[in-house]
């Protein structure tokens, strides 16, 4: 199936850095890709830096991306929200991330719309009793994503998926969710890209955001062995990559670029 893969997907967590530390061969592996013709497009779920921040890093750490090819799910929740008639949100995320949320009004209440994202250890009762209240008031919950955990340098940590489930759960309203494994987000990606779903895979350490996703979206999944991979999450869900390679420095390889 790889062999018309003519685009990749690259996540970001787990697969070309862990936090501040670069997965070794990232870079030369993401050199080898593109010089071996491959389109690349690099996809994270990522909401707990602003998109600006997320291109310094990639800079920083040695993997120099274009913007136009870095797509976070900031950007599809402002346009659901704009296509929606939403103009007035609750922001529940860090002061950063919501600069890319300039384009609508963050507003207290009463608000068309609850958006989700990472708050890491400032999520606490208040702050899930706020937006519970405003769903119930009426407004749609919209998740930036909805991963179980990740890895950070110390282990693995709880996301932004526990405290999105937790409001679910309470007003008996599922979320809409804008990153991945929605397939708008795989759609967005391709369209970009200009290829169709059958040439193009997506590279990714979490076997059901990444891999999961992908797989429903039409694309080649490659499942790298690095961050949040666990071996028994592999076995338990029931979703078969389309190949397992201990990290991103062996996927040049699998296209012939070496």
């Amino acid at each position: 199936m790889l062999e018309q893969v003519a685009a990749l997907l690259v996540d970001l967590d787990g697969v070309l850095y862990v936090e501040d530390e670069p997965i070794t061969g990232a870079s030369q592996a993401v050199e080898r890709l593109r010089a071996g013709g491959l389109a690349l497009r690099f996809v994270t779920n990522t909401t707990a830096r602003s998109r600006d921040r997320t291109l310094a890093k990639l800079a920083r750490l040695g993997l120099g991306v274009a913007p136009e090819e870095l797509l976070t799910p900031a950007a599809l929740a402002v346009r659901h929200c704009l296509d929606s008639g939403h103009e007035r949100v609750a922001l529940i995320m860090n002061d950063e991330v919501k600069h890319d949320f300039a384009e609508l009004e963050e507003a207290d209440g009463p608000v068309d719309a609850v958006i989700v994202g990472d708050l890491g250890p400032a999520f606490g009762y208040d702050v899930l009793n706020r937006a519970f209240r405003l769903v119930m008031e009426g407004a749609e919950l919209i998740a930036l994503q909805k991963n179980r955990y990740w890895m950070r340098a110390d282990g693995l940590s709880l996301d932004v998926g526990p405290f999105v489930a937790a409001i679910e759960f309470a007003t008996g309203r599922d979320a809409y969710v804008v990153g991945k494994p929605s397939r708008a987000f795989f759609a967005e990606a391709l369209a970009g890209l200009r290829v169709g779903a059958e040439a193009a895979a997506m590279v990714g350490d979490d076997i059901e955001s990444d891999i999961g996703g992908a797989l429903r979206a039409g694309l080649a999944a490659i499942l790298v062995r690095t961050g949040k991979y666990r071996e028994d999450r592999l076995r338990d869900s029931g979703i078969e990559p389309t190949c397992v390679v201990d990290s991103i420095a062996d996927v040049p390889a699998l296209f012939g670029r070496t």
